[in-house]
């Protein structure tokens, strides 16, 4: 177990723009088409840059079940480096960072892909390369924050958040914090294995600031007390999405195919309940 580098900050400043993408799962195709819908360039040094100054922001879970883990986790490394880009913590992404952190992890629910295209990866690069591509995965994983506070003219007006977060809780840092971040409100396993989620958004009392999150797919962006979420299933064969701010718009791209091998997936489970 190696030293845990120093999380991130979470505010970010959307005084010239934001962009929050939702999760990703190595869909790598997908992810650059919606960056080039959403007007960011790619410049002669390889990143990806909006013309305008706007700041791209993940929701996390940018790996696994998909094609292009490595990818991903090229593309945030090198881009918060260069401060163009932000990402908060996730479960996959907390469950990747450990297994890179040499933990007695199991990887399963598509985290297995990461750990095959790390081990074809040194195949062809050496360990050298595959040394260096871990270290840089591990810290930028590790270093992610439980969750974002976006500012625009110095005022709260958005939080960014993978699976969900109590209003008494932006702003804190605490293993509860971290959790309910990853998690969102889990109330215990059902007999089918599957996580039993509380509606954390429907028992939101206040509706300021706008949250957005993703982790729980559904076919379309969900809109709830002043919250937002933005996991379309892109890896099942759904859309992967962006919410813009202040435009409050939604950009969405749909998959080239579902990645993830499976005939049940939460988008073929899903059922309204509004």
């Amino acid at each position: 177990m190696r030293h845990k580098p120093q999380t991130r900050s979470k505010v970010l400043s959307a005084d010239d723009g934001v962009d929050i993408v939702g999760d990703v799962h190595g869909c790598y195709d997908e992810f650059i088409e919606l960056l080039k819908r959403l007007g960011y360039e790619q410049t002669p040094d390889g990143t990806y840059r909006h013309p305008h100054g706007r700041k791209l922001l993940s929701l996390g879970d940018i790996t696994s079940r998909g094609p292009y883990s490595i990818k991903m986790l090229q593309f945030f490394h090198h881009h918060v480096t260069a401060g163009l880009a932000e990402m908060v913590d996730s479960n996959h992404g907390w469950k990747v960072a450990r297994w890179l952190d040499g933990r007695p992890v199991t990887l399963a629910h598509g985290d297995e892909k990461v750990e095959e295209e790390i081990r074809l990866y040194q195949q062809e690069y050496g360990p050298k390369k595959a040394s260096l591509l871990r270290e840089q995965s591990r810290r930028l994983l590790f270093s992610s924050p439980s969750h974002m506070i976006i500012k625009r003219n110095e005022k709260i007006v958005a939080v960014a958040v993978h699976a969900g977060i109590r209003d008494d809780y932006i702003g804190m840092d605490s293993p509860a914090v971290y959790t309910f971040c990853r998690y969102g409100d889990v109330a215990g396993t059902g007999p089918d294995g599957r996580p039993i989620r509380r509606e954390w958004a429907k028992e939101r009392k206040v509706t300021s600031p706008i949250i957005v999150w993703g982790h729980d797919p559904h076919p379309e962006p969900k809109r709830k007390n002043g919250t937002i979420n933005i996991d379309q299933g892109c890896v099942f064969g759904g859309m992967l999405t962006a919410y813009r701010y202040p435009e409050d718009e939604l950009v969405s791209v749909p998959a080239k195919r579902n990645y993830s091998g499976l005939t049940d997936t939460p988008l073929t489970r899903f059922k309204t309940d509004d």
